[in-house]
């Protein structure tokens, strides 16, 4: 837990409300998501219960196993809930649209949406995934066969759970850590994970203790059900000769509805706030992806592997580094409650420009570069070194490396090119020399050099394109890992 959300859930505890620590949606919400909930029995590996799920508010619809334990009963419930969310999946393969590639030499089509499935929580995603393991290698033929479609739900949901390991997509997102990335509340972060808690805090009807009172009554979203419930409500209705189907399917709506009407609660609540300037483009990622796949399924891909090599583990796991730093960046580029963060660790300062040579070039080389020069100071602390770095988030293609930083003594009143909230603080001057980001003259072009008296935030983070890193192929891997046998 970060410095300012501990504060926020100090403030939040004694104000009993949560605290926003976010100004930006860090998540794209489709105007058209798809919820599931789903509820999975108590003690038993990923056997399905229930499943609460639509595209419409007022229109869910339930799907109810009335004995989890039965092989054939668990894939109807699986037939049945690809019936509901194969053609959503689907639905938005209709468009596409071209996309440059190689500097305008060529072009490559993505569809123009994708689909966002949303679950109460990361337990939700969790059984999302095993249940496509368990579905993506059935056969529609031989001793146990299957309908078709739930092999093709399995890949389904197996993609969507692989997308929902990469920080920034918005495929398969969760309500409970969407919802904690932008308040913090006053509660730890384990209660946070039920939903009806979490959102007692952040958007209360009554009083926070009454909110919390009525929490606590809510069923849990699962997805394995209270024992209690298993006990008292399942159990005699399961095991009555015969099963009490319709009163089994009355107990588990009662069960599921609450939990499906705070999930609209909670994208009403996200849809309220402006979106970041850079979740448009995490969300073309996605659309490549989605779009990929649905290109993988059309040319009669084999399933995804049970386990990967070990390069392509190793790959993946570069690929999701890298996207968690790039996330990062993002989110603090498009926040200022996320970049006060670096700014209390040193990774980033403000400050205000008191001098702008934006016309100076650089002759010393064997062709002359225009490379401006700017003076900023700044009251806060600043932990960076000569030769370091920098990058402005109002200029992210534009560097900016320290020559030299001074420590100056207090302000002077009757300077108005420091800042006014200055006050008896130390300054520090600094020295930056800026390249990138100005055109190709030796002209910068107009306001791509900051002028004096602009109020500039420098940070050490980049959102720069970082090449990926290479893998060997198989034949040059070794035998240990998954390579070719060493020969006698």
């Amino acid at each position: 837990m970060s410095t300012l959300v501990a504060l926020a859930r100090a403030q939040a505890q004694a104000a009993g409300r949560a605290m926003p620590i976010a100004r930006v949606r860090h998540v794209h919400v489709h105007d058209r998501p798809l919820v599931l909930v789903p509820l999975a029995m108590a003690g038993e590996a990923n056997a399905p219960l229930a499943a609460m799920v639509g595209a419409a508010r007022d229109r869910p619809c339930l799907l109810a196993v009335a004995q989890p334990r039965n092989r054939d009963q668990r894939f109807a419930f699986a037939a049945e809930l690809a019936e509901q969310v194969v053609p959503y999946l689907e639905s938005f393969t209709g468009v596409s649209e071209a996309v440059p590639v190689d500097r305008g030499r060529d072009v490559r089509y993505r569809f123009v949406d994708a689909p966002q499935v949303w679950v109460p929580n990361a337990g939700g995603v969790d059984f999302l995934r095993l249940f496509g393991r368990s579905t993506r290698f059935r056969t529609v033929d031989g001793e146990y066969p299957v309908p078709a479609s739930v092999p093709l739900l399995g890949r389904w949901l197996t993609f969507l759970a692989n997308a929902a390991e990469v920080p920034g997509s918005a495929l398969l997102p969760d309500a409970v850590r969407a919802l904690g990335m932008h308040w913090a509340s006053g509660q730890s972060s384990t209660e946070d994970g039920q939903i009806a808690s979490l959102l007692a805090w952040i958007d209360p009807r009554e009083p926070i203790a009454d909110a919390l009172r009525a929490a606590e009554r809510t069923p849990p979203a699962g997805p394995a059900t209270d024992p209690d419930f298993d006990n008292r409500v399942l159990a005699p209705l399961m095991n009555a000769d015969p099963p009490r189907l319709d009163e089994l399917t009355a107990a588990l709506r009662a069960a599921l509805t609450p939990t499906w009407e705070l999930m609209w609660q909670a994208l009403d609540l996200l849809r309220g706030l402006p979106p970041g300037a850079r979740v448009a483009t995490r969300w073309d990622g996605d659309r490549d992806a989605y779009s990929a796949f649905v290109q993988l399924l059309a040319e009669g891909g084999p399933p995804q592997p049970r386990h990967d090599s070990a390069v392509a583990a190793a790959a993946r796991l570069s690929r999701l580094e890298n996207a968690a730093a790039r996330y990062a960046v993002q989110r603090a580029f498009d926040d200022p409650l996320v970049m006060a963060e670096h700014r209390l660790t040193g990774a980033a300062f403000a400050g205000t420009v008191t001098m702008s040579a934006p016309d100076r070039v650089d002759d010393t080389g064997k062709r002359p570069v225009l490379r401006p020069r700017i003076i900023v100071q700044t009251t806060e602390p600043v932990r960076v070194a000569t030769g370091a770095a920098l990058t402005s988030p109002a200029r992210p293609g534009q560097k900016a490396t320290v020559v030299s930083i001074t420590r100056l003594p207090a302000p002077r009143a009757a300077d108005t090119l420091v800042a006014p909230d200055a006050g008896d603080e130390p300054v520090t001057e600094v020295l930056l020399e800026l390249s990138g980001g100005m055109g190709r003259k030796l002209v910068a072009e107009p306001g791509s050099v900051p002028q004096a008296g602009e109020t500039l935030l420098l940070t050490t983070l980049t959102d720069s394109f970082r090449r990926p890193v290479p893998f060997p192929e198989a034949a040059d891997t070794p035998w240990t890992h998954g390579g070719p046998p060493e020969p006698n």
